[in-house]
């Protein structure tokens, strides 16, 4: 669903030499290796095989050369990745190391769990702004940070610095929430509302609908039971594991 842009490293020694124009789905792959080798420095290791690190992310080996290749690392044969190398390029290419400013508008019970989440500072994130338009939770403090009214949006985008926008309000009011995001100049948009966002072009949008994603397992659920219901009980073990969102 989103569109997205890719422009350059610094060309030092085992960098990327030109932004690379990346296919979708290595974008979507590379933030599983980087929790794989952030999980493996944290460890102790130094360097890991692409076959180990294919196994820490979940993906066969020839996949994961193939998507580092696109970064220009090939890793040293005998050797391995250098893990602190890796995570510099990964977090470059993924432009984790600008500390991106980010603003969640609707804090019930979704966005409460998500403001105070932690997870977020540890991989490049700062939620600075959070927003509401029940008065009753506008002042409220969420993880150190007040809720404001939603008619601050705009005037906030420009004094925080904000370039990503996370939806979590009911749908009625996502659509509205986007053009005020859009209107301030915020080109990133993470939407959990259940319901389709319309934006210019230019404006990326990745659309997370957890009761979708519960839909698809029940598929898989029922195709399952009815596979095993056939002559013979024949069943299908093969396991399906998609991203959320993707």
């Amino acid at each position: 669903m989103s569109q997205q842009r890719h422009g350059n490293t610094p060309g030092d020694a085992g960098a990327v030499p030109a932004f690379p124009d990346l296919p979708e789905a290595t974008i979507a792959r590379l933030p599983e290796y980087l929790r794989a080798l952030h999980n493996l420095a944290d460890s102790g290791s130094d360097t890991i095989s692409s076959e180990g690190l294919a196994a820490a992310a979940g993906v066969n080996s020839a996949k994961l050369r193939k998507d580092l290749s696109h970064l220009g690392s090939y890793g040293t044969r005998g050797v391995g990745y250098d893990v602190t190398l890796l995570i510099d390029q990964i977090e470059y290419i993924l432009g984790l190391d600008q500390r991106r400013a980010v603003a969640l508008v609707g804090v019930g019970n979704l966005g409460h769990a998500l403001a105070g989440y932690a997870g977020f500072a540890s991989r490049g994130f700062r939620i600075v702004a959070l927003f509401d338009a029940d008065l009753e939770q506008v002042g409220k403090p969420i993880n150190g940070l007040p809720v404001r009214h939603v008619s601050e949006l705009r005037a906030a985008v420009v004094e925080e610095g904000i370039t990503i926008g996370v939806i979590s309000t009911p749908p009625s009011a996502a659509q509205g929430v986007a053009d005020d995001l859009v209107a301030a100049g915020v080109t990133s948009i993470l939407n959990f509302a259940p319901c389709v966002l319309s934006v210019p072009a230019g404006v990326d949008v990745r659309k997370v609908d957890l009761a979708i994603e519960l839909q698809i397992l029940s598929f898989h659920e029922h195709r399952k039971a009815s596979l095993t219901a056939l002559p013979g009980g024949r069943d299908d073990q093969s396991g399906n594991q998609e991203a959320v969102g993707s």
